[in-house]
């Protein structure tokens, strides 16, 4: 069973109020950068810089390292992210500066200021 875009955005501004993070869309058009090179990789990291143009601001990777590498990090439209991997849908809607860690029962999410200066 597919989840509306409306219900994905209910549960983001659920976690944000959690969070005490003001909500920021993540347009399911918009596009996301993610590390597709990392797949399936143990834990699901996520940090968002301010958006630009159709951009959602989101660097999506799985795993342990991270990589500067000019072609770590691919486009990929966001609805792809929300289908492939549900689990991280919720945190899409924080605010530019956050960041997520995800990993079976581990969740944290807190605010770097660093990743609004780009």
């Amino acid at each position: 069973m597919s989840v509306s875009e409306s219900e994905i955005e209910e549960t983001q501004k659920i976690l944000c109020v959690q969070n005490s993070a003001p909500f920021v869309a993540s347009p399911w058009n918009s596009k996301t950068g993610f590390a597709a090179s990392t797949r399936g990789l143990v834990p699901v990291n996520g940090l968002r810089h301010p958006p630009q143009g159709k951009t959602s601001g989101w660097y999506i990777w799985c795993g342990e390292s991270f990589s500067d590498a000019p072609d770590f990090f691919v486009p990929l439209h966001t609805y792809h992210l929300y289908e492939d991997y549900p689990q991280i849908a919720r945190f899409m809607g924080l605010s530019p500066g956050h960041r997520f860690l995800v990993a079976a029962d581990f969740v944290d999410v807190w605010f770097d200021e660093a990743l609004l200066c780009i």
